[in-house]
């Protein structure tokens, strides 16, 4: 019997991390929502309102900015490093720097999307995500050849 509360306990606990995680990006999407109705109530309050009117969706409207930047710092917090976390330390690489090939295993390489500014890569070339830093990596000798410093930087 205890066996079963201490299965059903471990299974709910590893469960936990992904539905807050699934709650906290929903809210976002519906904090901009919330936004976005807001903004429309004050327009119609400046076309069809008086002035109380105006004023009091003003303040809505900075109440649901205000709502979203807190629910999109939340959810920095919570993904921000969360495929990223490398068993080990941050450290600065520069270019001729060699990497050990955990380094550049295939849990730090991201797919590429042209929406980073930076070119594709060649052959024998793969892109390797070091906490926010963006390395450019010889796949055959772990040679660093470009260094994007804070490319994943959320606050651009």
């Amino acid at each position: 019997m205890k066996t079963k509360f201490l299965t059903v306990g471990l299974i709910a606990a590893l469960m936990v991390p992904g539905v807050a995680m699934a709650q906290t990006r929903g809210e976002v999407r519906d904090s901009r929502q919330e936004v976005r109705e807001q903004q429309r109530d004050l327009r119609d309050a400046k076309r069809y309102g008086d002035r109380s009117d105006v004023r009091e969706e003003r303040r809505d409207v900075r109440d649901a900015r205000q709502e979203l930047r807190e629910d999109k710092r939340d959810w920095r917090q919570e993904s921000r490093y969360q495929n990223y976390r490398a068993p080990f330390k941050y450290q600065q690489f520069r270019v001729g720097s060699t990497l050990r090939s955990n380094y550049y295993g295939a849990a730090y390489r991201p797919a590429y999307d042209s929406r980073w500014g930076v070119p594709r890569a060649g052959r024998n070339l793969t892109y390797v995500r070091h906490y926010n830093d963006l390395l450019l990596v010889n796949e055959r000798n772990g040679r660093v050849v470009k260094v994007y410093r804070n490319h994943f930087n959320w606050r651009r």
